[in-house]
């Protein structure tokens, strides 16, 4: 039978996350989340529907400086940040100077995955890297690194040249490689990407990935006992997407995941954080609930961090294209999404992927970038917290909000 208690606290993270802080304003702008709130969510509602969220600024106010997300994070001891693309922040002083201004933390959006490093299987190439990391030490941020092993982007020789009997060698070497080159100079690493995927039918939900088919599932232990080999202060992370919502395919994915991070840690395979992508939709915002709260909750029960890694939020599914509507409603999704999930102890870091809405991957232009927009395929998404100019959005409020409704 399922503990009471452990239930309570379960629809208690679900109505913090559909009525807390800056939450509120997205209710009448998502579908189902009026139903779901009752009465005190539909009051709410209709006053945030005609005002900013409460002590929210007016956007003309200040917001770098002591007004900064990172000054609200650091005030907190958390760290908050950003992917980074080495294009932009070279040739974008905007965009550069809002890194600075912004984030105690940032991860590499490419530069550190296996095929940027790896142009041929006995070279490596780091000079992007490199330039990234000496950025992020320049400005006084932390680094994540993502990652060491996944199953997409590997570089066009892997698969004729990787093999059952010399991959793990090819892992080993990649890992120490890599990491010893980096050591001291990164706060987490994503060890594994991506590892479960319970529709291939494989035990236990793995993903049927090539390394699984290399090596199987023991790749997993190797990477991450190599990991640690190389460098023991970084933060060991396991790093996995679409286990936020309470859908049923979710629900078995995240399912799967806390089985794969509670074997690891009962097996004693160092780890030492979840990662949390968090890509949101605005359309399914509203299944965020109990299962996620069960997750955060398991995890730390387990003496593991849980980190934000990925967070944006697809607008698509919003009916209406006033840029204002859409922005008041995503907003409403980062600051009670980021708000619930600093709740717990657990979560210390938290990550958007991007900075500028132009440059999200949600807007891609290339020939397949639209199928992240099916409703909407012309309209430029308002998923990140700053616009094209480099000004907060009304998500930027709300994600520093939620940063400061964390304890000191």
């Amino acid at each position: 039978m399922e503990n009471t208690k452990a239930k309570d606290t379960r629809r208690t993270f679900g109505r913090k996350l559909m009525l807390g802080g800056a939450g509120l304003a997205a209710l009448q702008a998502v579908p189902g989340w009026l139903h779901a709130a009752g009465a005190t969510g539909t009051a709410e509602a209709s006053r945030w529907a005609q005002s900013a969220a409460p002590g929210q600024p007016e956007p003309t106010a200040s917001f770098t400086g002591d007004a900064s997300l990172k000054a609200h994070a650091a005030a907190r001891g958390l760290f908050v940040g950003a992917a980074v693309n080495l294009g932009l922040l070279t040739r974008e002083p905007g965009y550069r100077q809002t890194l600075i201004d912004q984030c105690n933390i940032v991860v590499a959006e490419n530069a550190m995955k296996w095929a940027p490093m790896r142009p041929a299987p006995d070279q490596f190439f780091f000079d992007d890297a490199d330039r990234f990391v000496a950025f992020a030490e320049e400005h006084g941020m932390a680094v994540r690194g993502h990652n060491l092993c996944w199953h997409e982007q590997l570089p066009p020789w892997f698969a004729a040249t990787v093999n059952k009997q010399n991959a793990e060698q090819y892992l080993v070497q990649h890992i120490k490689t890599v990491m010893t080159r980096y050591k001291g100079k990164i706060r987490a690493w994503d060890v594994v990407n991506e590892a479960i995927k319970p529709e291939d039918g494989k035990p236990e939900g793995l993903r049927d990935s090539p390394w699984y088919r290399l090596l199987g599932p023991r790749y997993l232990e190797i990477a991450f006992r190599t990991a640690r080999s190389v460098d023991p202060a970084a933060l060991l992370t396991y790093n996995d997407y679409d286990i936020e919502t309470d859908g049923a395919a979710q629900g078995a994915k995240r399912q799967a995941v806390m089985g794969l991070i509670t074997r690891l840690k009962q097996g004693g395979v160092p780890i030492d954080a979840l990662g949390v992508q968090s890509h949101l939709s605005a359309g399914s915002a509203s299944k965020i609930d109990g299962g996620l709260a069960a997750l955060v909750a398991q995890t730390r029960a387990l003496g593991m961090k849980v980190f934000i890694t990925e967070l944006d939020v697809n607008d698509d599914s919003l009916e209406g294209d006033d840029g204002a509507d859409r922005e008041k409603s995503v907003a409403g999704i980062y600051g009670s999404y980021v708000g619930s999930m600093l709740s717990s102890p657990a979560v210390t870091d938290v990550l958007c992927w991007g900075v500028a809405d132009r440059y999200s991957w949600l807007n891609s232009k290339g020939k397949d970038g639209s199928k992240w927009r099916p409703k909407h395929p012309d309209r430029e998404e308002v998923c990140l917290p700053f616009d094209n100019n480099y000004q907060p959005h009304p998500a930027f409020f709300a994600l520093r909000a939620a940063l400061g409704s964390r304890k000191a």
